[in-house]
């Protein structure tokens, strides 16, 4: 294959597949990832992909992410059930982050109007909350991504290193064991890690459909995660090997969220019962 028909190609898998890696190239065009490298620098100085750690993101996308008003209209009754089961967890005078996903945001419109400090990302996040005169908002600041309504980049993640708190709400594109947490936006992982790393305790927001899976991202193993909560099509093996690992794992009732099962999420007091040292 010519040089510039491979670069055709790729330009072509790296739009239709968002983002990709050296070593996945490298294999569908038998030809070594220093080449691949080469290719995508070249492709990059042309304008016509971005360049990221161990692979290419599509310029189309605007990073991988999806826009915030199409994940809005996904699993939504997995999305509100699991929202509804974190804002049961959050008690008066609480700390917590909130990232920017649309399960955050559904989040936030389950808080009860309480005393609470909020630190976020999110813009849709800190609207909803703004409705709430008792909740103290800390809107992180930085680059804002227009697709998911969010901000990122350096300044957001200093934002968030200047703060502890008691719980991060988060979620994300992919989780596998052995990969751990994912997402499709790079900027958007480097944050959700932040915000994980600043937490006392991690509760991981993801419905059933994103377990098994790996984004392009990584963002932190699966063991920094003290909770998980999802929704009963999880597959029972994955749920076991979740409380082998001393995660607490809560499904949601799915067969009418509006009036889904009230359960009692385990309150974890302290890392007392889960020793961890973030680094």
């Amino acid at each position: 294959m010519l040089v510039a028909e491979r670069h055709k190609k790729i330009i072509e898998i790296v739009n239709n597949r968002l983002s990709i890696r050296v070593s996945e190239l490298s294999e569908i065009f038998s030809v070594t990832e220093e080449t691949i490298r080469r290719d995508l620098e070249k492709l990059e100085s042309e304008g016509k992909l971005q360049r990221s750690h161990g692979g290419a993101v599509s310029i189309q996308e605007s990073n991988s992410e999806i826009h915030f008003s199409e994940r809005v209209i996904t699993n939504v009754p997995e999305k509100k059930a699991i929202a509804k089961e974190a804002a049961d967890q959050v008690n008066n005078g609480d700390r917590i982050i909130l990232d920017a996903s649309t399960t955050a945001w559904y989040m936030a419109k389950e808080l009860p109007n309480i005393p609470l400090t909020v630190v976020t990302n999110s813009i849709k996040v800190v609207m909803e909350l703004s409705k709430k005169e008792k909740i103290e908002v800390i809107s992180t600041g930085g680059k804002l991504l227009s697709r998911s309504l969010s901000f990122v980049g350096p300044l957001a993640e200093q934002s968030i290193s200047n703060y502890h708190v008691d719980k991060a709400f988060i979620s994300c594109t992919g989780v596998h064991f052995e990969d751990g947490l994912s997402d499709s936006n790079e900027l958007q992982a480097l944050i959700k890690k932040q915000m994980m790393m600043r937490s006392e305790l991690v509760y991981l927001m993801a419905d059933s459909s994103k377990f098994g899976k790996r984004s392009f991202s990584q963002i932190y193993p699966i063991q920094e995660v003290d909770v998980v909560i999802t929704d009963k099509k999880i597959d029972p093996l994955e749920k076991n090997m979740l409380e082998e690992n001393n995660i607490t794992v809560v499904t949601t009732q799915l067969t009418n969220f509006q009036a889904f099962q009230e359960r009692q999420l385990p309150i974890l007091k302290s890392k007392n019962q889960k020793l961890r040292l973030r680094r």
